[in-house]
């Protein structure tokens, strides 16, 4: 049985988790707690991100699609490529009971400038989405 290759683009997810983010000037502004994936697709959905305090953000989990990210070699970690209003003004985040509400997936994508993954026609269910 072959190994991976340590300079594959897969990662495991437990190497995202604990990633630094950082704003679009470089600004580290908090880190990936974990990833909420489609269990039938296999395609990541959403980043749970922790602020620690950023702008007046509190410490709880907030998530943000998994579009709205992408990986800088050179600092290490993920850019979001969010605004300050977007992450203030994105709707509240109720733990499990969210998921469940298409409605609240819809005005947090609409925030955040992205169409949802379920109007995606671009990707098959069995293609990666980043």
């Amino acid at each position: 049985m072959g190994m991976a290759q340590p300079n594959a683009n897969l990662i495991s997810s437990d190497k995202v988790e604990g990633t630094d983010v950082y704003d679009a000037a470089g600004n580290k502004i908090g880190e990936i707690d974990h990833l909420m994936i489609d269990r039938v697709s296999g395609s990541v959905r959403y980043a749970i991100m922790t602020f620690g305090g950023f702008l007046g953000i509190g410490e709880g989990e907030h998530p943000l699609p998994w579009k709205a990210f992408r990986y800088d070699t050179n600092l290490g970690g993920y850019i979001a490529d969010v605004t300050e209003e977007q992450l203030q003004n994105a709707p509240e985040f109720t733990g499990e009971e969210s998921w469940s509400d298409r409605d609240w997936e819809s005005r947090l994508h609409r925030n955040y400038g992205s169409s949802p993954y379920w109007e995606d026609t671009t990707t098959s269910t069995m293609s990666r989405d980043r």
